[in-house]
Parts: structure tokens; sequence; C-alpha cells
């Protein structure tokens, strides 16, 4: 039975053991590590050793980026090998994962503030190009978890739990699959979809039962929180609960409503990159006690005419 092939990209020498703990790791989780110190790639004599890592990459199902100290080898003016796995693995669709130390990501702040004074001279690093690079992948799109790292014990539960919960999805997606197909076919626009509901309501057609599995199912709040998050794959929840374990798969963090990041009448959570905030109003929940969504509060049925855009909002967090 083909194993997911896991590549670990990073500098080496300043991260041999976490490269060492992260491989036991992947193998002790059925899968496949591939890392080029251990002889698992492939290369031939037409062209750099570099390329035959990239090539490597577009055969792996997942790569663990783990950014540290140093630059390493360059690759570009612009980047190092180790930063070009990463862009590779991202051009290509790749589900990726990336640890920045906590030292680094520490002084990183240091260096946004000051990156224009000159002559100032980084502790965490041995070339200010990791934060120039650091800089690159913040800014990238938001669809690929960025956490800290202290050690490969932090490495490997959060891959743990990440990889859990793409387990689970995926027996829920499957479990789903027939019923989402038949009504994606019911509803390839969403006038397709107002036309369906205004015809079985007036024909009385299956009952309320089926206007309800079709509005749930086509609810406008799974797209707006896919574009608003950058998710790339389709979401489905029924409450609030559903919906926060969700987030925390994908490494969002709840604000609390004592928090000073919080905000009457939206539950919030904080992007993986501890930077943006995405609220969602409860007026999409259907609440008893005029607070904050309660965990098992359903989402209220509603069609894409009745979504209004002040309901998710968009912030930075303080």
């Amino acid at each position: 039975m083909a194993k997911p092939r896991v590549f670990v990209s990073s500098t080496y020498y300043d991260l041999k053991q976490v490269r060492s703990d992260i491989e036991r790791f992947i193998n002790s989780q059925g899968y496949e590590a591939i890392l080029n110190e251990k002889g698992h790639i492939a290369y031939g004599n037409l062209e750099k050793l570099e390329e035959y890592c990239y090539k490597e990459i577009n055969q792996c199902d997942i790569l663990v980026s783990i950014i540290g100290g140093r630059y390493g080898s360059s690759s570009t003016k612009e980047h190092s090998v180790s930063n070009k796995e990463l862009l590779e693995a991202l051009n290509i669709g790749k589900q990726v994962y990336i640890f920045i130390d906590t030292a680094v990501a520490t002084e990183f702040r240091t260096y946004q503030a000051n990156k224009n004074v000159q002559g100032i001279n980084y502790q965490a690093v041995d070339d200010v190009k990791v934060y120039e690079f650091i800089e690159e992948v913040y800014n990238l799109p938001k669809n690929n978890a960025i956490h800290n790292f202290s050690n490969a014990s932090d490495i490997s539960t959060y891959l743990k739990e990440q990889w859990a919960g793409l387990f689970q999805r995926l027996l829920n997606e499957e479990s789903n699959k027939k019923e989402a197909t038949l009504i994606q076919k019911l509803s390839d626009t969403s006038e397709t979809l107002n036309q369906l509901v205004e015809y079985l309501v007036s024909e009385k057609k299956n009952g309320e039962n089926a206007v309800t599995q079709i509005l749930t199912i086509n609810h406008p709040l799974f797209r707006a929180i896919e574009r608003s998050a950058n998710i790339t794959f389709k979401i489905f929840f029924e409450t609030l609960n559903e919906l926060m374990n969700l987030f925390s798969t994908l490494g969002f963090k709840l604000i609390t409503k004592d928090h000073s990041d919080s905000k009457v009448g939206y539950a919030s959570w904080v992007f993986p990159d501890d930077f943006e905030i995405i609220r969602i109003s409860k007026e999409v929940f259907e609440i008893t006690n005029g607070d904050l969504p309660e965990p098992k509060s359903k989402i209220k049925l509603m069609t894409s005419g009745d979504w209004k855009p002040e309901y998710i909002e968009m912030d930075i967090k303080f």
C-alpha cells in the first residue's frame, strides 16, 4: 500500500538533530520521510544537485519546512536552497507546514521595526536574508499553517494533530460525498438553488426536510469563510462547536469574549500567523441568550440573497 511521502526541508548543520527526530516521528506514523542527507533523493548527472531536490518535491504529498537561524546554501541571489524548496512546494500546490524557530520568530519582530536601519547586528540569524525570506513567507496567501517551535517535540505534536484532523475530514467527506454530489448537481449556481427552493416550497414536495438539506449544504457562510480565510478545500459544519473544531484543526485560535481583541456580537479567531483576525457575526447563528453564540448554536438557514457582507469581518491583531 502506498504511503504518504513527507519531504523535510531545512538547513542541515544547525537543525541536524531536529531533522532526525522528525524523521523518526514521520516513520512512526506510517508515512515515508524524505531527507536529503539520508540518501532518499535520487541524483543524476545532467543538472545541479538542488534541481533533483525540487523534482523530488513533485513526487511527495507533504512538505515540512523548518526555518532556523542559518541561511544555508545559496541557490539564487534572493533565496537559499531550502527557501526554494518551500517556494517550489507552494507553487505546485503541495500541502505545506511551516515552522519557525522561536528565537528567530521573536527577533523577527525587531527586524520588522528596524529593517530600514543600517548597521544592526541580529543575534538569532547568521544572515539578514533569513528575515527577508520569513517576511516573504508571511506575505504568501494564508492557506499554510505557520507555527513557532522550540524543539522537535513541538513540531511532531502539531503535525500529529493536523494529520489526525485531515484523516477525520476525509472520513466525513467520504460519508457525505453521495449526498453532496447530488445537491451540487441540482444547484450549480445560486440562481438555480433559489429556483429549486421556491419550487419545493410552492409544490410542498418532500416537505421542509428537503429545503433544509439544500439550504444547509449550500449555506453562503461556508464560501465566505473559504474566501476570507483562504481555505482551499470545501468546508461544512452545522454548529458553532463544529466550526470551532475546524478552525482549531487549521491552527486558528479562538479569542475569548473577555480579551481585548474580542468584539461584541462576533465570534473571533486569530489566524495561524498570529496577525490577522476573522470575525463571524452572531446573526448567522440561532442563539438564545443574546450574547455570542453558544457552542451548540446551529447556523441559521439562509440563501445567498439573505447574506450580508458584514456577517464576516477581517481585522488586525493589536
